[in-house]
């Protein structure tokens, strides 16, 4: 009894262990992942746009009076000012970035060149160990994709922080469930091997203890449990057969389910209002999660379906198609194919339907 205590506890606690890690820092680590990946299939207008908003919230920020903020493509730098001092942003708008000393050295002339008071740097790429130190000597503050997500996560459209959220959840979710099974598995090993170890000791060679006085006596008995032991025997063919009535009458049961799902189909609408589009959205992200080779889709607008992936197009583009083009009203939507992790692809724009 003991060694299933002992069992039980050590279980708790590493599954406790295990959950608190994953909750606190994996799920964190992977809503910054998906909110990158969010941020990144931005238009610039729009990204160019959280990022001033985040700016007059969090720093106190300001566009300078009469400047024009126009679409100015993927990489920009602007002015913006607070209590009449210039401040100068560098935007790198993209994941692919990778920043080290030059590029921040060149920064550090322009702050100069400017008059301005201070620069910041912001990326969804990383900064580099040098460009770090040489943004410390240049009094340039660093916002790149380890802290850039938690920056401008308050200033981001309510529904795409939603679904960022959302997939981290059910991602930690997932892990803890599988965390579980594990801290089981570790229990139950270490019970086991306690009791071999209670076995081996017992086991261990003592002086023989007379038995023959007993002998007649449990032969004496024998017949008794020799009668008794056909008993037994009928329990097993009584499970059997309560067995083959719960399954006989459980049968036919799947088929209301399968009927709700039938009527569910048919109830999908063309032209739905704006909040069954965003559920069949929603249960398109959800089911693109669990797809193999898929990482995540979320929406970016109405329209766009921004997928990552870790297989290669040939595989995941039937899979994703066929999540999309069972609701209607999504068959001709956009998909942003992300390259995988570690590649130089391109991002791929495709439509499972065109009409």
């Amino acid at each position: 009894m003991f060694s299933w205590i002992l069992a039980l506890l050590l279980a708790l606690f590493v599954w406790g262990l295990t959950s608190a890690w994953l909750w606190m820092v994996k799920r964190r680590k992977t809503e910054t992942q998906h909110g990158l990946a969010a941020l990144a299939g931005m238009r610039w207008r729009e990204f160019s746009q959280i990022v001033r908003r985040a700016m007059s919230e969090q720093r106190g920020l300001h566009d300078l009076t009469g400047e024009d903020n126009s679409d100015r493509g993927t990489s920009s730098d602007f002015l913006m000012e607070r209590d009449g001092q210039r401040w100068l942003l560098s935007c790198k708008h993209g994941r692919a970035y990778r920043i080290g000393a030059p590029a921040i050295t060149e920064l550090g002339a322009a702050l100069r060149l400017t008059g301005a008071a201070g620069g910041i740097l912001i990326t969804e790429g990383l900064v580099e160990r040098d460009g770090l130190a040489a943004a410390e000597k240049e009094s340039i503050e660093v916002l790149d994709g380890r802290v850039l997500w938690q920056f401008l996560a308050p200033c981001v459209p309510e529904d795409m922080r939603t679904m960022v959220e959302g997939i981290a959840r059910r991602e930690a979710a997932r892990q803890t469930g599988i965390a579980a099974l594990g801290a089981t598995a570790v229990g139950l090993l270490a019970g086991l091997g306690y009791m071999t170890a209670q076995v081996d000791e017992n086991l261990s060679p003592h002086p023989p203890a007379p038995v023959a006085a007993s002998t007649p006596a449990a032969d004496a008995r024998h017949p008794a449990s020799a009668a008794e032991a056909p008993a037994p025997a009928a329990a097993p063919a009584m499970a059997d057969a309560s067995a083959s009535t719960a399954t006989a009458s459980a049968a036919p049961q799947p088929t209301p389910a399968a009927s709700a799902a039938v009527a569910a189909a048919d109830d999908l609408q063309e032209d739905p209002d704006p909040e069954t589009l965003l559920r069949y959205q929603q249960a398109v992200s959800r089911k693109l999660a669990a797809t193999p080779g898929v990482i995540s889709g979320i929406w970016l607008t109405r329209s766009t379906l921004s997928v990552e992936r870790s297989g290669d197009d040939a595989t995941v583009w039937p899979l994703i198609c066929r999540e999309v083009e069972h609701y209607p009203a999504l068959r001709t939507v956009r998909v942003q194919l992300n390259p995988r992790p570690g590649t130089g692809e391109p991002v791929r724009w495709r439509q499972c339907r065109t009409f």
